[in-house]
């Protein structure tokens, strides 16, 4: 790093390298007048030079070596000028961020002039690596900063004692590719993993003075080892996530994370207690070497991994948390690991009633390509659902919970159908599929939804194309018959580009039309109505609304859409009206999007 600042006749340059150390060099004119003295006295070596077609002269010398860093410093600024009494004053004092998580502000010392270290902020413990830079804010009474990870970290200057500085909340979000984002059953948040190996919660922060409701990342429920991929919520407060890695993991919040959930969100705690055990534990740690979130109680301390921070981990938040406490004292706790798949987890799904999880991985062979059904009250495995010869790429259940669809990267859907409870569980068979000979795309499924009356379902491919299938009729009881009773109900939709996520709205339009939203490979977000007109598909089946600009939508692939449950926006006191609803969508651009959806205008 290397930064000029001007002050009066002088320049003044900082520099700051690999070596740990920060230096200010001094530039001045010099004078032909005054001869060199030949006293002994002690001085700084100049360097002189003098600029060409000009006979002045200049003087370099190192004014300054400020050491205090322990690590790479990556950063240097000088606190920017200001304009006082008609001239422009630049303050002494100077911003340096570096690898060893500390950003530090210089200043000379009033007395002996010598540069001090005046304020160190930065963050301790996470598994972070430092600050790439930082920056003043115009007056000097903030400080922002970036670190290694993506994350932005902002300080202010208490009024009072100007030595004392404090962590701001600050806008957060992931730092690489954002595979899956669903929606709390009840709306009131939403949870999302990425490729940056966190899994994050948004929610929207209620303010006492502020109408405007504005959406935070409140908790980081996983910090991993691996690349996330996918997540499916089991309820209000629990989930289960999968990565690349073999298993997948169930976690639970902790108490201290419901109650500053409700001192965010401003609701009340009895509404979000009413159905949890009492006996949960306040937060979460991980063990120095581990990868697993371990529960934390009150009045117990764990030894083998002694937290520093306990008093930090009950800290009751009034506003969303900074950076620093999301990076560990956010963790929900593991409650499960759930073994059986043979390679990466690829995609993950929970019934509508909580009971039942669906997990498939990666796959190259119809063996691994096996559906996995888990309980999700013992956790114990079900049934194996094999059917697939490729990656099954995402799985539904319908919303009256009767049937599962999965669809594959070899380019078929098959869907299950739930027979009489037996002793052991609800067992699946296959009732209807498509193959070689019925299939209609021509590429990999991506994704796949259920209108919410559980009649149709939707598909959409690499091909373009989004095909609406149906009607999945309950009282058909043969297995044959189930079979040519699914079929094509809509035309083909030509999306115009890779259709990478699809969703349909649990409301419908005011005349009785589906909402589907449609997400493509470019980035773009297209929301379409579609109604059954008729026994054989007609051309007018499928209506555009909106086509999202290049400024709404994603400027790389969209990998996840999700609709609220319900009507109405979370964070605003309209879930009576029903004029709005809430679309959350998720992209390789790092980016988490939601849109508030007019239905009364599509």
């Amino acid at each position: 790093g290397i930064e000029w600042a001007v002050f009066g006749e002088d320049l003044f340059l900082a520099s700051c390298a690999q070596d740990c150390l920060i230096r200010i060099w001094k530039v001045c004119t010099k004078s032909e007048q005054f001869p060199e003295t030949e006293d002994d006295s002690i001085r700084l070596k100049e360097n002189v030079f003098t600029v060409k077609d000009t006979d002045t002269a200049y003087a370099i010398a190192l004014e300054s070596v400020l050491a205090g860093h322990e690590n790479w410093v990556y950063a240097v600024h000088w606190q920017p000028s200001f304009s006082k009494d008609g001239s422009m004053q630049q303050p002494m004092r100077i911003l340096s961020a570096s690898m060893d998580k500390t950003v530090i502000i210089w200043e000379p010392d009033k007395e002996s002039g010598v540069w001090l270290e005046q304020v160190r902020v930065g963050e301790v413990g996470g598994n972070t690596l430092g600050f790439f830079d930082c920056q003043f804010s115009p007056d000097g009474s903030m400080i922002v900063a970036h670190a290694f990870h993506g994350a932005l970290h902002l300080w202010k200057q208490a009024t009072v004692n100007k030595k004392e500085w404090t962590p701001e909340v600050v806008i957060s979000g992931h730092f690489n590719s954002v595979e899956d984002v669903k929606w709390d059953p009840e709306g009131e948040f939403i949870i999302s993993v990425g490729s940056d190996q966190t899994t994050r919660l948004f929610a929207p922060w209620k303010r006492k003075q502020e109408t405007e409701v504005t959406w935070h990342e409140i908790a980081r429920p996983q910090v991993h080892g691996y690349d996330m991929r996918c997540l499916a919520m089991i309820g209000r407060f629990q989930f289960v996530s999968g990565a690349d890695e073999k298993v997948l993991r169930v976690f639970r919040a902790p108490k201290n994370f419901i109650e500053n959930f409700s001192n965010i969100t401003g609701i009340p705690m009895e509404k979000l207690c009413s159905h949890q055990s009492p006996d949960l534990p306040e937060g979460a740690t991980v063990p120095a070497l581990g990868l697993s979130n371990k529960a934390v109680f009150e009045g117990i301390l764990i030894l083998d991994y002694l937290v520093p921070y306990l008093s930090m981990l009950y800290k009751c938040l009034s506003e969303p948390p900074p950076e620093d406490h999301l990076l560990q004292n956010t963790l929900w706790p593991e409650i499960q690991k759930l073994y059986g798949h043979g390679y990466e987890i690829f995609c993950v799904a929970c019934n509508n009633s909580n009971t039942v999880i669906a997990s498939a991985c990666k796959a190259s062979k119809k063996e691994h390509a096996a559906i996995i059904l888990w309980s999700a009250t013992s956790w114990k495995k079900l049934q194996s659902l094999s059917f697939h010869n490729l990656t099954v790429t995402q799985l539904a259940f319908s919303p009256n919970d009767k049937f599962l669809l999965a669809v594959s990267r070899d380019r078929n859907w098959s869907l299950w159908r739930k027979q009489d409870s037996s002793e052991s569980g609800p067992v699946f068979s296959c009732c209807a599929y498509t193959d070689k000979n019925t299939a209609v795309h021509s590429r990999i499924i991506w994704s796949c939804d259920w209108t919410p009356d559980s009649k149709y379902f939707i598909t959409g491919s690499r091909d373009k194309k989004v095909i609406i299938w149906g009607q999945c009729n309950l009282s058909v009881t043969t297995e044959g018959n189930m079979l040519d009773s699914i079929k094509p109900c809509s035309t083909v939709l030509d999306a115009g580009d890779s259709v990478t996520a699809v969703s349909i709205s649990h409301v419908l339009t005011p005349d009785g039309r589906y909402i589907v939203a449609v997400g493509l490979e470019n980035g773009k977000i297209i929301l379409y109505t579609w109604k059954q007109s008729g026994q054989e598909p007609t051309l007018a089946d499928w209506t555009m609304c909106v086509e999202m600009d290049n400024s709404q939508s994603h400027a790389l692939a969209v990998k996840r859409l999700c609709w609220r449950h319900h009507a109405g926006r979370a964070g605003h006191n309209d879930q009576n009206s029903s004029e709005w609803l809430q679309l959350a969508s998720c992209g390789a651009d790092h980016c988490v999007k939601i849109f508030n959806v007019n239905r009364f205008a599509l």
